[in-house]
């Protein structure tokens, strides 16, 4: 609904501010907080410093930190691939195959991330498959987790794609692969950072699908935060999380920056 009266505007950002600082803010800052506290006793914490954030960059936490970064460029390359695959031959396919092919990629996110670990532990734990107990089948748990994420960005990047650049190109004599190396491609750019994003940012987050596979060699950093908070380590989980935050956050600000690029291209 349209607000035009200035009263009404300044009321309507004063809500949205509220929410805002309630939903997003507050709880970020009192994670930084508790990140920075020696002790919190009172309504603020005191002793503030850099122990906590010192100790999350060292030792195990620098490991956790490490597979989590691994594991989501791994899985998020994987990801795009195949989702941008699976875009690009749905678009070529009959109405009711791609109808099939949209609902199979998107139904990880109609599931809890609980049932996916599930299933990816069962059915990759026998041989010929035996994932179980390596770093593969957290590749594995993730990349299914965040296809979907990656499938949907570049189908959507597609439907928007204006066809005339192909049928130009068609005209002149060009190829199917000519077409879409020097052509479909270069314009999914934009689309392709987004996505990658995405994916990257999904994973390094990943808790819920992670938990039932992991193997204690390759201990992603959510996992660690969780160990951490289970024993009553709520700085040290807090400083891990804030490490977490800051690193995810870089990650997307250099994609974003290339995207940008390409985009300009």
């Amino acid at each position: 609904m349209l607000v035009w009266t200035s009263r009404g505007k300044l009321l309507v950002l004063t809500i949205f501010g509220l929410v805002v600082t309630v939903v997003f803010v507050a709880p970020i800052a009192t994670v930084v907080l508790a990140a920075l506290a020696g002790t919190w006793t009172g309504p603020l914490p005191s002793d503030l410093g850099f122990a906590n954030l010192g100790s999350a960059v060292s030792g195990e936490q620098a490991a956790s930190l490490s597979v989590s970064l691994q594991t989501a460029l791994i899985s998020g390359a994987i990801a795009l691939i195949v989702g941008t695959w699976a875009a690009l031959a749905a678009r070529e396919a009959p109405t009711w195959l791609r109808r099939l092919t949209d609902a199979v990629f998107h139904l990880p996110v109609a599931v809890p991330s609980v049932a996916i670990g599930l299933g990816v532990l069962i059915a990759f734990n026998e041989r010929p498959l035996l994932l179980g107990g390596t770093k593969w089948i957290v590749i594995l748990a993730h990349t299914v987790l965040v296809l979907a994420y990656a499938f949907s960005a570049i189908s959507a990047a597609l439907d928007r794609l204006d066809p005339a650049y192909r049928q130009a190109a068609e005209s002149l004599g060009a190829g199917p692969v000519r077409v879409l190396t020097q052509i479909t491609l270069p314009l999914l750019l934009p689309a392709l950072g987004a996505a990658a994003g995405l994916s990257i940012a999904l994973s390094m987050g990943e808790l819920g699908a992670t938990i039932m596979v992991y193997p204690a060699t390759w201990k992603t950093l959510p996992v660690s935060i969780f160990a951490q908070t289970d024993r009553g380590e709520v700085f040290d989980a807090a400083a891990a999380t804030t490490i977490l935050v800051t690193v995810t956050l870089a990650v997307l600000v250099v994609l974003g920056r290339l995207r940008g690029r390409a985009a300009v291209r």
